[in-house]
């Protein structure tokens, strides 16, 4: 998914990173007020970002020499919003950019679009979609991870595609190819990323349930706000 450094033609990757530039900038603004409101959250939002940066880091070998890997912005964007999830996703970008030479910085634009904003956003809509239904909450955790994978590397296939297009199909052509390409390995990728995002949140639904509720993710819990009014009393 990471795009690599120089393969966009410059006005493409010049492009990206403007429209990508808003939605950070965003990001910073309310990633501040939250750290503010609730210096508590300074762990979860190491946590989220840690998450990300370690399974955006995996590569996995697709088709014709490329590689797909997990995304891991479902979880900061159900715990935090995507806005925030922009920000923590650019700076996983930019160290891996910088450390590990996945991606780049002329392409940085492109890969924080696709990963850092509409694979969360788009997580985050279906998330929220199958709450407001009723779902039961890992339910809409998987889906939101799922999700927050996928889109991700449709939207690459369209960056790609743009800039690519195929002499003989155009661009709709070409984004046939890079999506099947990437589908291969990609679905189940995201699969297991929605397992494993679930796995998580379960984890912190037995260690950090107070900051879950405050967040809205989760409910309080009667018989245990009912236990502590008793023994106050």
């Amino acid at each position: 998914m990471h795009i690599a450094e120089g393969f966009l033609p410059p006005l493409h990757a010049a492009a990206w990173g403007v429209a990508s530039a808003p939605f950070v900038l965003h990001g910073v603004r309310s990633l501040t007020r939250e750290v503010k409101a609730n210096p508590e959250s300074t762990l979860l939002l190491g946590a989220s970002g840690a998450f990300t940066f370690v399974l955006s880091a995996l590569k996995i070998p697709s088709v014709t020499g490329s590689c797909s890997h997990p995304t891991g912005t479902g979880l900061g964007a159900i715990l935090f919003r995507p806005p925030i999830m922009a920000v923590l996703g650019t700076i996983t970008l930019l160290f891996q950019a910088l450390l590990l030479a996945h991606g780049g910085l002329t392409t940085l634009g492109a890969n924080v679009f696709s990963m850092a904003i509409a694979g969360p956003w788009a997580g985050y809509a279906v998330y929220r979609l199958l709450k407001r239904f009723d779902a039961p909450l890992m339910v809409s955790v998987f889906f939101g991870a799922f999700f927050a994978d996928l889109i991700t590397y449709c939207v690459t296939s369209v960056q790609l595609a743009l800039a690519f297009p195929d002499p003989a199909s155009g661009i709709l052509g070409s984004l046939a190819k890079f999506g099947g390409i990437f589908a291969v390995t990609q679905i189940p990728l995201a699969v297991s990323e929605g397992l494993l995002t679930v796995l998580v949140m379960r984890l912190l639904m037995q260690s950090s349930t107070s900051d879950l509720v405050r967040l809205g993710v989760a409910r309080p819990n009667p018989a245990r706000t009912t236990g502590k009014q008793e023994a106050a009393l």
